[in-house]
């Protein structure tokens, strides 16, 4: 991690596997005739500005971070009410998920982002007051990066992406804040850490970003540059209330799908 990296603003994303047993979208979509996705979608644009850092100024826990934000937007877009965890919860999933150690203190290990969904398909984040409660996602599976469309057609039937990506320097100044719109610098392009986050919205310019508590936005070059892994969720309050599902799956259809990664959370149980 670079020296020159803001002490208030945290990464953690952890270099991505590949889990064979994950299902990928262009499969599911092989010899569908697919609509186009909207010109532009933006499920933030009536949200409360501030979402919450999510502990993500101490720790390097984005990838637990980015659920919760996501969790936001689902909430907020199928009942019209943002349910934001508290800290705790938050903090939990990153124990529970990814290692963390409050005892030995700092940024933790970071975090897999497949891991990290794989928990919570089987396990569930903690969830309520006191995380007395957990919430399951129905399922999730691969998008391809290179393949824009099918990033934003996961957007509009998710109400995010969850996405991984190098994060260059230019966005996390040494002095100052990240810039609203985050932009390719090829004089300022090294690489101090991988971050997770989720993409409520787009346009023809770029992806909006949900990150450290605020809204930013990622030029499409940007997000072509970085960019390396990205899934499709499907949580449960968003499928009741919009039918939506990645590649337009049955609930039936997506649990078929999540089998081998059930299969394998019981074999390590």
């Amino acid at each position: 991690m670079s020296a020159t990296q803001r002490k208030d603003r945290k990464l953690g994303r952890n270099p991505r596997t590949y889990n064979p047993r994950i299902p990928h979208l262009s499969a599911l979509l092989a010899g569908k005739q697919v609509a186009p996705p909207p010109a532009s979608v933006n499920y933030s644009s009536k949200m409360p500005a501030s979402f919450g850092m999510m502990l993500n100024d101490a720790l390097g826990d984005c990838t637990c971070a980015a659920f919760y934000h996501a969790i936001q937007v689902w909430s907020f877009n199928a009942t019209g009410t943002e349910t934001t965890e508290p800290d705790p919860d938050v903090e939990d999933l990153y124990i529970q998920a990814c290692g963390y150690n409050p005892r030995k203190g700092g940024e933790g290990p970071g975090g897999n982002e497949q891991k990290v969904l794989e928990y919570i398909l089987n396990t569930g984040a903690p969830f309520g007051p006191s995380g007395q409660s957990r919430h399951k996602i129905l399922g999730f599976v691969e998008v391809d990066p290179r393949n824009v469309n099918d990033v934003k057609s996961t957007i509009n039937d998710c109400g995010v992406a969850y996405i991984g990506f190098n994060v260059p320097q230019n966005i996390m100044p040494a002095n100052g804040d990240p810039p609203a719109v985050w932009t390719v610098d090829p004089n300022n392009s090294k690489i101090i850490g991988g971050h997770a986050v989720v993409l409520p919205g787009y346009d023809a310019d770029g992806a909006i970003v949900i990150s450290w508590g605020q809204l930013y936005k990622m030029t499409w070059q940007f997000f072509s540059t970085y960019v390396d892994e990205v899934y499709a969720i499907a949580d449960s309050d968003w499928v009741a209330a919009t039918g939506k599902t990645p590649a337009g799956m049955t609930v039936a259809q997506l649990e078929q799908q999540m089998q081998g990664l059930r299969g394998a959370a019981a074999a390590t149980a």
